[in-house]
C-alpha cells in the first residue's frame, strides 16, 4: 500500500505526492480519462460553462482544496484544470443521461460496540485505479482536528473515498448517478473539509447544511462520541438520518430524492448494476441492526460474495464492471484504521499508526 505523509500548507500537502509514483501512471488514472471523455463529446460547450461555475464554487469556499489540487497537477506535471474535470467526470456523465454506475462502493457506520464507533467501506472501483490507491496522513494550517488519516488516490484530494481525523470523526461515501445537478459542493472538496473542521457529527452535519451541493453521492459517518449520520447528496437539498446504524450503497433511499438516482427506475429494468446496489442493500438491511459490531466481524461481513443470503459485498472482476480493491475499517475510539491490500477476503489487512 502507498503511505504518503504530507505536512506543511495545502499545496505543499498536494506536492507531496510527486514521488509516491511515476508521473505516467497518475497521468493514466485520470488525464487519459479526461482525454478519453473530450473524444467521446462529453466535455462540450454546456459541460465548460458548468466546470467554470464549479471552480468559482471552490475557488471561494474551498481554497485549500483548490490549492491542495494545484500541489498535485504540479507534483506530476499535470494540468490542473484536467484534473479538476476529472473530479466532475461522473457529474457530466449524469448530466448527458449517459451515467454508466461503474463504480458501486458499500458503506456503513454504527455508534457502539464493544470497539467502540466504527466506520467501514468496500471501495469498488475499475482496475485502472489499483495502481494509485493510496493513504494520506495530513496535517498542517487549515486542518483542525490534528492529524487526518485517508484512503484516496495519487492524483486526487485527500479522502477521496473515506477518511477519520484524531478528533475521532469517520466518513465514507458511496456514488450515486442521479438526474439532477447544480453548482455546489462536489464531495470529493466536501470530504476532506468535513474531516479537516469537523470534531463530531453535529458539526459536520452544520457545516454539510450550510451550502448547496453539485448532487450525487452519499455520506455516513461516526464519531468518538458515537452519533452516526447518513447523508444523500441531493442537488435539491442533503437529506439526513441520524443515530443508531446506517449504511448506503449506490442508490438514495429517502423517498424525496428516491426518484433522482440514475438507473432504477422502470425505464431501465435491466440495469444490473442498479440490482447490485439493491442486492447489496439489502444483506446489509439483513445483517447490521441489532448486533454489536467489532473489526473482526466487520471484516467477514464486508467479503460477503453471492449466494444463501450473501451479496457481492466483496466484488470481483466481471466484465468492465467495478471490483473491491480494498476495505477500510475506521475506529473513532482511537483515529485509527485498518485497511486490506485487495479484497478482505484475502485476509490481507494492515493497520495503520493512530492520528495523532
Amino acid at each position: 500500500m502507498i503511505v504518503v505523509a504530507a505536512k506543511g500548507s495545502a499545496y505543499a500537502r498536494g506536492r507531496a505526492q510527486e514521488s509516491a509514483a511515476p508521473a505516467e501512471v497518475v497521468r493514466h488514472a485520470t488525464i487519459r480519462r479526461v482525454e478519453q471523455a473530450r473524444a467521446e463529446g462529453l466535455i462540450d460547450a454546456e459541460a465548460t460553462a458548468y466546470l467554470a461555475a464549479q471552480r468559482r464554487f471552490h475557488a471561494t469556499y474551498d481554497p485549500d482544496g483548490m490549492a491542495e489540487l494545484l500541489g498535485i497537477a504540479e507534483a506530476f506535471g499535470l494540468a490542473e484544470p484536467d484534473l479538476f474535470a476529472h473530479l466532475h467526470l461522473g457529474t457530466l456523465r449524469d448530466m448527458k443521461g449517459g451515467a454508466a454506475l461503474i463504480d458501486g462502493c458499500s458503506a456503513w457506520a454504527v455508534g457502539q460496540g464493544p470497539e467502540g464507533p466504527l466506520v467501514v467501506k468496500n471501495r469498488d472501483v475499475s482496475g485502472a485505479l489499483r495502481g494509485v490507491q493510496c493513504v494520506l496522513r495530513h496535517e498542517g494550517p487549515g486542518i483542525e482536528t490534528g492529524q487526518v488519516l485517508s484512503l484516496s488516490s495519487l492524483g486526487s484530494l485527500a479522502a477521496w473515498s473515506s477518511g477519520v481525523n484524531a478528533a475521532g470523526l469517520a466518513l465514507a461515501d458511496t456514488q450515486v448517478a442521479v438526474n439532477r445537478h447544480r453548482t455546489g459542493w462536489l464531495r470529493y472538496f466536501l470530504m476532506p473539509r468535513l474531516l479537516a473542521r469537523a470534531a463530531t457529527v453535529a458539526q459536520a452535519l452544520r457545516l454539510i447544511r450550510s451550502l448547496p451541493h453539485a448532487g450525487g453521492g452519499t455520506l455516513v459517518m461516526a464519531d468518538r462520541g458515537g452519533a452516526t449520520a447518513a447523508v444523500e447528496l441531493s442537488a435539491s437539498g442533503p437529506v439526513i438520518a441520524t443515530g443508531g446504524t446506517q449504511w448506503r450503497t449506490n442508490h438514495f433511499t429517502a423517498p424525496e430524492v428516491a426518484g433522482e438516482t440514475l438507473g432504477l427506475d422502470a425505464a431501465r429494468p435491466d440495469d444490473s448494476i442498479g440490482g447490485n446496489s439493491r442486492a447489496r442493500f439489502a444483506c446489509l438491511s439483513g445483517a447490521l441492526p441489532g448486533r454489536d459490531w467489532s473489526a473482526s466481524a466487520a471484516k467477514a461481513l464486508m467479503a460477503t460474495h453471492p449466494g444463501a443470503g450473501g451479496a457481492p459485498i466483496c466484488q470481483h472482476p466481471d466484465g468492465d464492471e467495478s471490483e473491491t480493491i480494498s476495505c477500510a475499517i475506521y475506529s473513532c475510539r482511537l483515529g485509527g484504521m485498518e485497511i486490506s491490500d485487495g479484497t478482505p477476503c484475502l485476509g490481507r489487512w494492515q493497520a495503520m499508526e493512530p492520528c495523532r
